[in-house]
């Protein structure tokens, strides 16, 4: 089926029309959320890091533009130097921020797929901290399917980092007791608020190339990207 020009399976165009239903301004945040987010604004203005939730995992976020708050990241995690940190968009709309350029492909699914369990692997923009790729080329970007750290990255104005908030090499904390346990007195705030993380990690595709690399399995069929991907 064609829509705007985009040929869609029909998994990818219901998640689509889904998608367009819940677009982030429509979101209605309690006023403890809206409070705890401006907390967690602040700190993230100052250099600060903040556990939140996501629709995949809970993760680590801060300033994706500020390399103070991302190497503290790299401490906190005890992360090994040569892994890069993925980062969390507000909107489709900040892709631009973080990748150098963006293919006809890259758009067909960041539209089909976002906000959701799909991480995409692009060439990085100059602007971005060497420090946030690890020295590589490319730059992992999603927009989550949760209110948190789309709120907290649109009112930034920029992305924010989004790896899981473990210890590297720990397992992915899967409730908010083992989230204190591992990270708790590491970060400066754990926002509580929203739904759940679902537990089940993004999908992860390479495209910065002008081919399509599988790199993790996760929620959504690679196949199903596959298809749409080449059908350009």
């Amino acid at each position: 089926m064609a829509l705007s020009g985009l040929i869609y399976s029909n998994a990818a165009l219901a998640r689509w029309v889904q998608t367009q239903a819940n677009p982030l301004q429509n979101l209605n945040l309690s006023s403890s959320t809206e409070h705890k987010l401006d907390t967690a604004l602040r700190l993230l203005r100052g250099g600060g890091v903040v556990a939140v939730p996501t629709d995949t995992l809970y993760g680590l976020a801060a300033d994706a533009f500020n390399p103070d708050a991302i190497e503290r990241v790299f401490g906190i995690k005890e992360r090994p130097d040569g892994l890069a940190l993925p980062v969390l968009l507000a909107d489709p709309g900040q892709l631009e921020m973080v990748a150098a350029q963006v293919s006809p492909q890259v758009r067909q699914i960041a539209e089909a797929y976002w906000p959701g369990p799909l991480t995409m692997i692009v060439k990085r923009a100059s602007g971005l901290p060497p420090r946030l790729t690890a020295g590589h080329p490319t730059v992992a970007v999603r927009v989550p399917d949760h209110q948190v750290p789309r709120e907290l990255a649109r009112k930034l104005g920029r992305p924010i980092t989004g790896t899981s908030a473990n210890i590297s090499g720990a397992a992915d904390p899967q409730s908010l007791e083992e989230l204190r346990r591992q990270v708790g007195d590491r970060v400066d705030l754990v926002v509580e608020d929203g739904p759940s993380p679902a537990g089940t990690a993004s999908t992860i595709v390479d495209v910065s190339g002008n081919e399509l690399k599988l790199v993790r399995d996760g929620a959504v069929p690679f196949e199903e990207i596959a298809a749409l991907f080449n059908s350009q």
